[in-house]
């Protein structure tokens, strides 16, 4: 797993987009200039190509100059992590070139672990349904993402902590403490931690692919009506 300064080194110039939260972030992150970053709250189909636009126009720079992408695939907002993912794919699809995410609560976790001097917590986000996506911080170092039921967070030990400008649907049966989800903050300050994955797909985080049903068509008849 790369780190923002390992993609950096390699690609030259990084375009990193974010649409977890209700503040749609981009960022131009180029070899040897100051990272530029434009945030809005725009709904993510109109704040995420406004970013863009605004980073490049601030370089002179067209999308057939970044040399790679970086983005946060989840958890948070669906529409937003998928409009971005939507977004990568077509600009793939005219000009190959590496894709990398990462993921929204083990980037919070990285700097909750740096910012507390505590190895034992739990960040969580609404997952609807009575369920939360849940990362764990121990001595042994942070857990991978799960989702968990509303009746397993009275047992995690530690504190627990939410991201800000998250949505959500449910309340917390326990106290939970807020943390700020600035993304331009996070990323300067954990650039040499090993964050982003490489993916030739890219898509919004789900803990399982959907299922579907196949649906056979019948046509209505007689013999098919319900008697009455």
């Amino acid at each position: 797993m790369p780190s923002l300064t390992q993609l950096l080194a390699s690609h030259g110039r990084l375009l990193l987009l974010d649409a977890a939260s209700s503040h749609v972030h981009v960022g131009l992150l180029q070899t040897g200039a100051p990272a530029v970053w434009h945030s809005s709250t725009q709904e993510a189909g109109i704040g995420l190509f406004a970013g863009v636009e605004a980073v490049l126009k601030s370089g002179r720079l067209g999308l057939p100059d970044i040399g790679a992408f970086a983005f946060c695939e989840g958890p948070g907002s669906m529409l937003g992590t998928r409009t971005v993912a939507m977004a990568i794919r077509t600009w793939l699809a005219l000009q190959p070139r590496p894709a990398f995410h990462y993921q929204s609560l083990i980037l919070l976790a990285h700097e909750i672990r740096r910012a507390n001097k505590s190895a034992t917590f739990s960040i969580i986000t609404d997952a609807r349904r009575d369920t939360w996506h849940c990362v764990t911080s121990t001595a042994t170092g942070i857990q991978p993402l799960r989702r968990i039921a509303v009746t397993e967070l009275a047992a995690l030990e530690g504190d627990l902590f939410q991201p800000t400008a998250f949505r959500a649907w449910a309340t917390s049966p326990r106290p939970v403490k807020d943390y700020a989800y600035d993304v331009a903050a996070l990323l300067a300050t954990h650039a040499e931690d090993d964050l982003c994955t490489a993916t030739d797909a890219p898509d919004a985080f789900q803990h399982e692919a959907p299922e579907y049903k196949k649906w056979s068509a019948v046509g209505h008849s007689a013999a098919t009506a319900s008697p009455r």
